[in-house]
């Protein structure tokens, strides 16, 4: 049984922590968890490296952070691949014609999970399999940070606000099945959070962002929401809250999805990404700070 003797170590000034010491394969004590989720709650963006999981194992570790989400897609079953309805495969690979996983090669946007749902997921965790030389980082960027240093007054044009977050397009900008490609912001399909949550966790508020295409502040008109909101962006973009994961093989990371934004950078079709993910139901809507 793994025991609380885990180092933690900061990746970066902004966010993010290494896990030393801790096999997720194996059993974990709940001392040793404790402390991982204490390390979780600090750094936001947990890291572990050097691991080796089967599908019972990656199930196994991520429910210990609460109940799964079915994925929410399903692409080409492939031999010796996860049959878990909980665990998603991300991969630009392609076997026969057909991808294997989803989101391939595209270069995705900041964002939040799932954040056009009433109920977003709390964290995602995701098992790099195969691994590209270069290329296909994941950044991090703490929502924290980005509400603490927001202008006074840009904070006080938020207060008490809430934003539609748009249902129709996934992070890469395609158009999700079922849905048209134009609506107007009052009948847009996806739900409604505020801009700025309290977190259930931690108690400490939040930019509550999604992501910013088809985004609409409720209640504005669309040319004050939209110059609102590329305000807010901008702050973001120009600030420096965030973090890189560089991946390897056997590396593990979860990051809480109610304080955080990730995206990833360019990755070159001609090097093989293999990932595992599973997502860990929020099991609460965003409350307002």
């Amino acid at each position: 049984m793994a025991g609380p003797d885990i180092q933690v170590i900061a990746s970066g000034a902004a966010l993010g922590a290494e896990i030393v010491g801790l096999d997720l394969a194996g059993e974990i004590g709940e001392e040793a968890f404790d402390r991982v989720l204490r390390a979780w709650a600090e750094h936001l963006v947990l890291r572990f490296r050097g691991q080796d999981l089967d599908e019972a194992a990656l199930l196994r570790f991520s429910r210990r952070f609460g109940a799964l989400d079915p994925n929410p897609t399903r692409p080409v079953q492939v031999a010796n691949h996860p049959t878990s309805n909980e665990i998603n495969i991300i991969s630009n690979i392609v076997v026969d014609g057909a991808p294997i996983g989803g989101l391939g090669n595209s270069e995705l946007v900041w964002h939040q999970d799932m954040s056009y749902k009433p109920l977003p997921p709390k964290a995602s965790i995701l098992y790099g399999v195969e691994t590209p030389e270069t290329g296909g980082d994941t950044w991090f960027y703490n929502l924290y940070a980005a509400y603490e240093t927001l202008p006074e007054a840009l904070r006080e044009r938020i207060e008490g606000r809430s934003c539609k977050h748009d249902a129709t397009r996934n992070s890469a900008g395609q158009l999700r099945a079922g849905f048209e490609a134009e609506y107007a912001n009052q009948d847009r399909p996806g739900a409604v959070h505020p801009l700025v949550i309290r977190h259930p966790d931690t108690g400490r508020a939040a930019l509550h962002l999604g992501r910013r295409p088809n985004a609409w502040i409720v209640g504005l008109p669309d040319d004050e929401s939209d110059g609102l909101l590329d305000e807010l962006w901008a702050h973001v973009e120009n600030g420096g809250h965030h973090w890189a994961q560089q991946w390897r093989e056997g590396d593990v990371v979860i990051w809480d999805n109610r304080c955080t934004l990730h995206r990833r950078g360019t990755l070159d079709p001609a090097q093989r990404r293999l990932m595992y993910r599973t997502q860990v139901s929020g099991g609460a809507a965003p409350v307002a700070a």
